[in-house]
């Protein structure tokens, strides 16, 4: 079993900063590909970002060039930096991590919220 706790949203005007932070603890010899999903009001939940072990980086396009997922393997905690941030980047954001058994495991959620 892997256990997630997030920090580091709240609130941030348009053109604003802020970073994610997702700690890992548990079973996290077992974990693979780290991640950061969003769900935003009546909407499906969205991946945003993954890193896997190895390094390699997946990010949705709507999110390219503003946000960097990178994870610190000693520590077991993934970031997510999210740069000139968008009144549509408002949502709840979710870390995420699949584990080499291919188990995944969800954090509790922190809400991002970007006014203009």
């Amino acid at each position: 079993q892997v256990q997630l706790v997030e920090s580091g949203g709240g609130l941030v005007q348009a053109g604003g900063s802020l970073r994610l932070s997702c700690a890992a603890s548990g079973s996290t010899w077992s974990i693979n590909v780290m991640g950061w999903f969003r769900q935003a009001p009546g909407k499906q939940r969205e991946l945003v970002a993954a890193i896997s072990s190895g390094g390699n980086t997946n990010y949705a396009d709507s999110v390219k060039g503003r946000f960097t997922i990178s994870r610190d393997d000693a520590e077991n905690t993934v970031y997510l930096q999210m740069n000139n941030l968008k009144t549509e980047d408002t949502a709840v954001y979710y870390c995420n991590v699949v584990d080499m058994y291919r188990r995944e495991y969800w954090g509790q959620g922190t809400q991002v919220t970007v006014s203009s």
